[in-house]
């Protein structure tokens, strides 16, 4: 008797004993700010360093991982993702004040809540995150900025765990940023990082924050059903200048929409799928692309399988 291929066996049975959790079959419309999208093979969820590093050392290297944060700055396309997300659970959220005014943070830790430690321990310097909604590691692989700073500004070094379940410890410099992008290999897991801060008053720190929550709320949708910037900014460009002025504020397809507050945000208005998010966000890109000859970036993560009809529609590919 022959014995099943892989592709005969489901996904959950073909993954090593852990001590975290692992769950088939698990709904991604519930966890991302989108809410929509198919669902993941599987999830998992480590107990701590030492079970995610014999997870990827015994996990084939066939099969997809994906790491989700808070699901702020991605879009889980209608067919879900053939593979395992990995969600780091209570041991990656750790924060704590270390020597020489050093926040270690774990890699699950919203970046909102670590601008709050850092100024309930008298720390500048990461205000900055606290208008950006999602975690640590998503800080680090796109080198997360917003108002004038970026983590790149800040960051000492980061643990990374690779396919194989080797560590690494990485300096800033090895992480090669750039704007919202980093170096290192999109396979690594980050599990945490040491931030350099300096000494401040806590309530001149807490003024700033509510300064950019002001900011941010009159500017930005942050009530709807949406995501972070959808495309990052062109070298001396900003994204939603130029889809202003190619008329797609307010653009709609189906139940999605270009923000008419904010025109570099999508909306779920009601009733979107991913499918409409993603082919109103390539139409804004489509005639940027014509008017100005400049290809927008998605900086939102699009997971699963590429619906190629969008593409082929749109005519500017990935």
């Amino acid at each position: 008797m022959s014995l099943p291929r892989p592709s005969d066996i489901a996904l959950i049975d073909r993954l090593p004993n852990v001590k975290g959790r692992l769950r088939a079959n698990v709904a991604l419309d519930k966890v991302t700010w989108f809410q929509v999208g198919g669902p993941a093979d599987v999830m998992f969820k480590p107990e701590d360093e030492a079970d995610l590093a014999d997870f990827l050392k015994n996990t084939d290297a066939d099969i997809d991982l994906f790491v989700l944060g808070v699901g702020s700055n991605l879009l889980v396309r209608d067919s879900g993702f053939r593979g395992v997300v990995l969600r780091l659970g209570r041991n990656f959220v750790k924060m704590e004040c270390i020597e020489n005014n050093q926040l270690r943070v774990g890699a699950g830790a919203l970046d909102v809540y670590v601008s709050h430690f850092a100024a309930d321990n008298d720390l500048t310097g990461v205000e900055f995150l606290s208008g950006i909604p999602g975690c640590i590691g998503g800080a680090l692989r796109m080198n997360a900025g917003a108002y004038g700073s970026e983590l790149k500004d800040v960051l000492v070094s980061a643990v990374a765990y690779d396919r194989s379940g080797a560590r690494h410890e990485l300096s800033c410099a090895d992480m090669g940023f750039s704007y919202r992008h980093c170096e290192i290999p999109s396979d690594w897991i980050f599990t945490e990082a040491i931030l350099q801060l300096q000494p401040g008053s806590a309530a001149n720190i807490t003024a700033k924050m509510k300064e950019i929550a002001t900011s941010r709320e009159g500017s930005q949708p942050v009530k709807s059903r949406t995501g972070g910037s959808t495309f990052a900014n062109p070298k001396g460009q900003k994204a939603w200048e130029l889809i202003d002025t190619v008329g797609a504020r307010g653009l709609t397809i189906g139940g999605a929409k270009v923000s008419d507050l904010h025109c570099n945000f999508l909306i779920n208005t009601g009733g979107a799928t991913a499918r409409d998010l993603e082919a109103v966000g390539e139409e804004a890109r489509r005639r940027v692309f014509v008017q100005f000859d400049t290809l927008l970036r998605w900086e939102i993560v699009r997971l699963g399988e590429l619906d190629t009809e969008i593409n082929q529609e749109e005519g500017i590919g990935e």
